[in-house]
């Protein structure tokens, strides 16, 4: 679960290229954020973007495999390795690092609990 400095280094030069970008420590690993939204992390000097049934079907096709923090199939993630050769490309960049964003962003409206509605509303007059 190491990330070599280098690696990190390397994967926040590319990105910040199209975004804002902070990374955190994690596990072993590293979280990458955008505006605040956890997008993506880095495993053993892979780079894991955000999935969901919307840009999936990219990351399949490119025949990438999903995030198993333990090494086998016990457990996987939501995220899918990302094709080396998208951090070299601004505009594949671009377009793959935002279907992570809104999967990111789907996923927390899902567990974002709603508010109750006041009790001012709810008063007859």
């Amino acid at each position: 679960m190491a990330v070599s400095q280098g690696f990190r280094e390397y994967v926040r030069e590319q990105i910040e290229r199209v975004a804002p970008l902070s990374m955190r420590a994690m596990f072993g690993g590293v979280g990458l954020y955008s505006g605040g939204v956890f997008f993506a992390l880095i495993d053993d000097d892979t780079v894991f973007f955000k999935v969901d049934d919307r840009n999936r079907p990219d990351f399949e096709a490119a025949g990438m495999q999903p995030f198993r923090p333990f090494g086998d199939d016990r457990t996987s993630m939501q995220y899918y390795e990302l094709p080396a050769e998208v951090l070299e490309d601004r505009e594949d960049l671009r377009r793959w690092m935002r279907g992570a964003l809104q999967a990111a962003l789907a996923k927390r409206k899902k567990l974002r609990p709603r508010k109750a509605s006041s009790s001012k509303s709810r008063r007859k007059k």
